[in-house]
């Protein structure tokens, strides 16, 4: 007899997801019907599923707060976005690109400072904190941070992002030993790390729910959404209280007189690679058409 149950989507690899329901984590596949509405499940997503002789098919997606391309998850309430500033040193477009994406989308930022056992990256983490971000600096080695990062996930279903190498798992292996997940060499010689996260896995942790998600490099920023150009100004939270105090209504803060985001900029209330983030995706949405978004 066909038996619907509802859960929540744990891993997914491969086109078989992994739900947990309230007894136990069945193993599962997604209607065809699915793909071609466009509607992938993605982990994070409560979903109800039909189970006959032991295996499972997923039948519906509930609907999503919130939803993400990379990294493939829904419904978050924090996204932990990791960066370094050294062995690989992160990018900050990278940073700022993840941030905006989660910014469009309402869903709080943590950035996360590590490896600061070998380079504390003060300056890296004075540019978020002007920007508004909670900034924690953490060291899977030295335990530095962990336990005030614990304190942000703390009863909320989290993402950890970042590009290959930065230290995701180790700092999850730091939050919960227990783990054990496998932790990569980073290569001296190219700077980056090498992919040993390869899909996305819910871990409890706690009261929280943490998806450890694979790396990502520059070049795969391309393929990160892009968000309209009218909504831009809104993903990042240093502009908010300069927004609508131009002298033109319609203002991009970029070479409009008068732009009060560009005055604040000269003053050092904005950061010059903040600034120059914004200026880059303002750019990548002036090629998108907003009917090509839905």
């Amino acid at each position: 007899m066909l038996k619907i149950e509802t859960g929540r989507i744990i891993k997914s690899l491969s086109g078989f997801y992994d739900v947990q329901t309230e007894k136990k984590v069945i193993t599962c596949r997604a209607r065809g019907s699915m793909r071609r509405t466009g509607m992938s499940p993605q982990v994070g997503d409560v979903v109800d599923i039909s189970v006959e002789k032991g295996k499972g098919m997923v039948e519906k997606i509930h609907p999503r707060k919130n939803c993400f391309v990379r990294p493939a998850v829904a419904n978050l309430d924090l996204l932990v976005v990791f960066a370094a500033n050294v062995n690989p040193v992160t990018e900050p477009f990278l940073i700022d690109r993840v941030a905006a994406i989660a910014g469009d989308q309402e869903v709080p930022v943590c950035i996360c400072v590590n490896k600061c056992d070998m380079d504390p990256a003060d300056e890296l983490t004075a540019i978020y904190r002007q920007a508004g971000y909670t900034v924690i600096q953490t060291s899977a080695e030295t335990g530095l941070g962990v336990e005030e990062l614990r304190k942000e996930l703390s009863g909320k279903f989290c993402a950890f992002t970042g590009n290959s190498g930065v230290g995701k798992s180790s700092i999850l292996n730091a939050l919960d030993p227990g783990l054990k997940l496998p932790v990569g060499e980073v290569s001296e010689k190219l700077g980056r790390g090498r992919h040993t996260t390869r899909h996305v896995e819910l871990y409890a942790i706690g009261d929280a729910l943490i998806a450890d998600t694979p790396g990502f490099s520059s070049f795969d920023t391309d393929q990160m959404e892009v968000i309209l150009k009218e909504n831009l100004q809104y993903a990042f939270p240093e502009f908010g209280q300069f927004i609508g105090t131009c002298q033109f209504r319609d203002c991009s803060h970029r070479k409009e007189p008068g732009c009060a985001v560009t005055d604040a900029l000269a003053k050092g209330k904005i950061g010059k690679s903040r600034y120059e983030s914004y200026l880059k995706l303002y750019e990548k949405a002036m090629q998108i058409n907003e009917w090509e978004l839905k």
